[in-house]
């Protein structure tokens, strides 16, 4: 059967090594009248097989209790008992057929036939374990010892009282053979001071017996407050939760609204950076202008000149149309002579580069003057 895969806490150690129980009263309660001793106790996980699959783990108790050995001085017995709160979850007398079987560092198991189940436990730690295990080795011998003892006492007690029947007979007939009166009344007040002895102790025990019921019902209450604390401790603990998730929702809150805050700083940020940029481009832009207006004043200047360079364009167009007739007389000259035409040719032809030369520095101005017109 394999361990429940959890991790376990390190239990609380008390005192040279015992292991202090503070879930619930003393497994000392439910035993018999003060007759049974704690003789080892430690902490550990407990678990019962699951009755219907019977392979796996049912967690018996919901963290570390107390599991203890216990000594019955008048039955001559020993117990394993734990108990969660209120409630006893380990109730098991050990006899000499049992084992305790580790299996796994940590975890070890025992079959209860008398309880119908399998007992398993966790501990803290392997040291925990071993000794526990070797503590049941010792308790297993010592029932054994226990039993065989029982044995021997009921086998000599079947003798001695085969003898004393036979002794009985004899003193019988001893008894009608002489007198015997003085005998028997040593006898009657044996019996006697027996008898107020018994009186005694059953008074003595009756104290005893008042005085654990009165134990026992300090510790009910004790428990009945200890249960009852630990309701008031359950509802704080649930209004502590409750305030808990609501500063916690509003430390979500508050988280979302500075991150709102460092967007907005960051977006300012960036505004006062195209602030920033603008304001340089608004002074570049000005810088622009005054050029503009400085040239805006040197524009009569310029349309003056544009005027006279207008007239100059008309005169140099009526001079290209003088020109033009020249060339068309030039040209009924050159059917008269052709000796004289290769020279006019010559003189014609430099002459018209210049003239187109000329022309096309007069429109390209021309055109210069109509473009800065046109802009202005």
């Amino acid at each position: 059967m394999a361990w429940p895969p959890r991790a376990w806490k390190e239990p609380h150690v008390g005192a040279g090594g015992a292991h202090k129980d503070t879930s619930g009263p003393s497994p000392l309660v439910f035993c018999l009248c003060g007759r049974e001793q704690p003789i080892f106790t430690t902490r550990a996980h407990v678990f019962q097989i699951d009755p219907n699959t019977k392979k796996n783990w049912v967690p018996a108790s919901k963290q570390a209790v107390t599991v203890s050995y216990f000594y019955d001085v008048t039955r001559n017995s020993y117990r394993i008992i734990s108990v969660d709160g209120a409630k006893v979850i380990i109730n098991s007398t050990i006899t000499p057929n049992m084992t305790f079987t580790k299996t796994s560092q940590k975890f070890g198991q025992w079959a209860d036939s008398r309880a119908n189940t399998v007992f398993g436990l966790g501990f803290s730690s392997e040291q925990q374990l071993t000794k526990f295990a070797e503590k049941f080795l010792e308790v297993k011998e010592a029932a054994r010892l226990a039993r065989d003892k029982s044995q021997e006492k009921i086998e000599t007690s079947s003798n001695h009282s085969q003898a004393s029947s036979i002794n009985g007979t004899d003193d019988e007939k001893a008894s009608h053979a002489g007198p015997a009166d003085t005998h028997l009344k040593s006898e009657n007040d044996k019996l006697k001071i027996a008898l107020t002895q018994s009186a005694a102790n059953v008074k003595k025990w009756e104290v005893e017996l008042q005085t654990l019921r009165e134990s026992n019902a300090r510790l009910t209450a004790a428990l009945q407050e200890s249960a009852a604390s630990a309701e008031q401790w359950k509802r704080q603990f649930s209004v502590c939760r409750d305030e808990n998730d609501r500063l916690r929702h509003k430390i979500d809150e508050l988280e979302e609204q500075c991150s709102e805050i460092n967007r907005e700083k960051e977006k300012n940020t960036q505004l006062k950076r195209r602030i920033e940029e603008l304001e340089s481009e608004l002074r570049e832009k000005e810088t622009e202008l005054k050029d503009l207006r400085k040239q805006s004043e040197i524009i009569p200047q310029l349309m003056s000149e544009c005027e006279y360079v207008s007239e100059k364009l008309e005169a140099a167009e009526r001079d290209n149309q003088n020109l033009e007739d020249k060339v068309r007389s030039l040209k009924t000259d050159i059917e008269e002579s052709k000796y004289r035409q290769r020279h006019l040719k010559v003189e014609l032809k430099n002459f018209l580069e210049v003239l187109d030369g000329k022309i096309d520095d007069l429109h390209d101005f021309r055109r210069g003057l109509s473009k800065l017109g046109t802009d202005n």
